[in-house]
């Protein structure tokens, strides 16, 4: 069973960065696809960025030109720089994998970590 960690998580100003990792249990070389995801209360998660295992990138739109997802094969890890930061990227961050097809659909994702928390606030 694949196992993932997130990482990374804080708090930061409008405008601020970070950048969330994720660990993969098994190669990330070798992974179908991989997305990130992100949800806060009460409303479904939504996909923010995946990465399909031929370097095929989607983004939402209201994230594009300021996050990017990357992975480092040599590390089982997945990464989420997040520049520009917005009150409304607020939310619970989550990673996946096991996609039956790589979009940004969460019900097409089967192993989830157990999310990282991500707060941006004067």
């Amino acid at each position: 069973q694949v196992q993932l960690a997130e990482s990374g998580g804080g708090s930061v100003p409008p405008g601020g960065s970070l950048r969330l990792s994720c660990n993969v249990s098994v190669s990330a070389a070798s992974t179908y696809c991989l997305g990130w995801f992100r949800q806060t209360p009460g409303k479904q998660r939504e996909g923010v960025a995946t990465l399909a295992d031929i370097e095929r990138t989607t983004y939402v739109y209201s994230v594009k030109g300021r996050f990017t997802i990357s992975k480092d094969i040599s590390k089982n890890t997945l990464y989420l720089q997040m520049n520009n930061l917005k009150p409304e990227d607020t939310a619970m961050y989550y990673c996946a994998t096991e996609a039956l097809t790589c979009t940004t659909h969460e019900s097409y994702f089967g192993a989830w970590g157990q999310g990282t928390q991500v707060t941006v606030s004067s």
